[in-house]
């Protein structure tokens, strides 16, 4: 069972992580739930062209997500894609209080997005490899904790700068500073011991290459992933419902707080069962949320909004965590950073159709149609993944 003491025995470096991610989650989420507001009420750009920004720019950071994974692993380095990951995305995001149409927008969004492509592969092979099999659920459920802390952060910090009168452009601005913070704490990373391939076996980052068991894990989320669209639409959708401006960024630190307290334990608990139960669970969890969000008819009172989205955050703490911890243990020790590659690419690369099919579907359909498709991909991901429930394979 899940203790807290396990916490305190975690490496220098997950805790380190940690922190970063905490901190540039601040300054990212300072921004996030307010960008549907500024394409909508300054930019005059509605769900299409958010589902189009947001679909291209996760495309990107995917893409890169599998190259930097690859690297990672040829180069045995993780630090310098770290580090030049924070730094782009920390400098690119304020860009945003200067623009003047929904294209620079997707331009800085880009930006913002390669950065996190060069980032996130070596940062989770760090992870990996900073911690034994037996701790791997728990060093993801803390990480997941963390950034999520952040996203707590960020939102209250927007909403107390928009609550005393301070102007969108304004707020973008003044997510300089964590970011600056974040790039001081990546130089003060350390390069894990990263295991190298025998020096009999060629390398082949190819998928077919990766094992069988990793394969199939990865379609089953491509599936689910589909249903995935951007979280930006579930704000407009609330929004949509009644919630009012200045509550929207409260809204989203509510998911993440939820998901800051619950991460952790939730994602500890893998660690002593069949991690693919606990994900079959989530994406269950996910479809019927997105049912019950896309039927809501009519203006709903912000505490059952709360309430619902709260219940978001848990499928958040139930899942974020742990599917990067199966990667490890479906993956070949020596190819660590190509298997993150792999799992964020297919992740990643889903969300261009997911949010395009979901912003399209919104503006034609409507939002109940949108919400229902959703719902299916991710019950869709869920059948594939029983099919092959059985135990995780050792590392």
């Amino acid at each position: 069972m899940f203790a807290f003491n396990r916490v305190r025995d975690l490496p220098r470096s997950v805790f380190l992580i940690g922190l970063i991610s905490l901190l540039n989650d601040a300054a990212s989420d300072m921004i996030y739930p307010l960008v549907p507001l500024y394409l909508a009420s300054v930019l005059m750009a509605g769900p299409q062209a958010l589902g189009l920004i947001e679909g291209i720019a996760e495309a990107t950071a995917s893409l890169l997500k599998l190259v930097s994974g690859v690297l990672t692993d040829r180069l045995q380095r993780t630090r310098p894609w770290i580090v030049c990951g924070y730094a782009l995305a920390g400098f690119g995001r304020p860009l945003l209080a200067f623009a003047s149409s929904w294209p620079w927008v997707l331009l800085i969004r880009f930006a913002d997005r390669i950065g996190k492509g060069l980032r996130t592969s070596p940062r989770d092979a760090l992870l990996a490899a900073s911690v034994s099999p037996a701790d791997r659920g728990l060093a993801f459920g803390f990480h997941r904790a963390m950034d999520n802390a952040g996203a707590v952060v960020g939102p209250l910090l927007a909403a107390a700068l928009l609550g005393l009168g301070y102007e969108l452009r304004t707020v973008f601005l003044c997510s300089l500073l964590p970011a600056l913070l974040t790039l001081m704490l990546t130089l003060r990373l350390d390069e894990p011991e990263l295991p190298r391939p025998a020096q009999h076996r060629s390398f082949d980052w190819r998928f077919g290459q990766l094992p069988a068991p990793l394969r199939r894990y990865l379609l089953a989320l491509a599936l689910f992933t589909l249903g995935n669209s951007s979280n930006m639409f579930l704000l407009l959708r609330a929004r949509e419902l009644g919630l009012g401006e200045a509550t929207v960024p409260l809204l989203w630190a509510t998911v993440s707080l939820v998901a800051t307290l619950a991460s952790t334990p939730l994602s500890a608990l893998s660690d002593h069962i069949d991690r693919r139960r606990l994900l079959l669970a989530g994406w269950i969890a996910y479809a019927v949320f997105y049912l019950v969000l896309g039927r809501l008819g009519g203006a709903l009172s912000s505490g059952w909004l709360f309430a619902l989205f709260a219940s978001y955050g848990l499928f958040l703490a139930a899942t974020e965590g742990v599917e990067k911890a199966l990667v490890a243990d479906l993956a070949e020790r020596e190819r660590i950073g190509t298997a993150y590659g792999w799992f964020n690419l297919v992740a990643g690369a889903m969300l261009l159709p997911a949010s395009l099919l979901f912003g399209v579907l919104w503006q034609h359909l409507g939002s109940g149609s949108a919400f229902a498709f959703s719902a299916a991909c991710a019950l869709g991901g869920a059948v594939l993944l029983a099919r092959d429930l059985r135990p995780a394979a050792a590392a």
